[in-house]
């Protein structure tokens, strides 16, 4: 069985679960949150999304 889910969705349940049984303060979810959206529009955003992609693809394997 395959199952497709966008990355933010995987993220925001990983945040969601650090929060409810690790004890994390909402707050820093929300802090490196805005701190991804502040990177995201800096010099690094390619190479951080380069660096994504080829890491899900690792994942992923080959399916040929």
């Amino acid at each position: 069985m395959t199952l497709n889910l966008p990355l933010v969705v995987v993220l925001g349940f990983f945040a969601w679960a650090a929060v409810k049984y690790l004890g994390v303060r909402t707050w820093i979810v929300v802090l490196v949150a805005f701190f991804g959206f502040w990177l995201s529009h800096t010099f690094l955003a390619p190479s951080i999304e380069s660096g994504t992609r080829s890491g899900v693809t690792v994942i992923n394997g080959s399916h040929d």
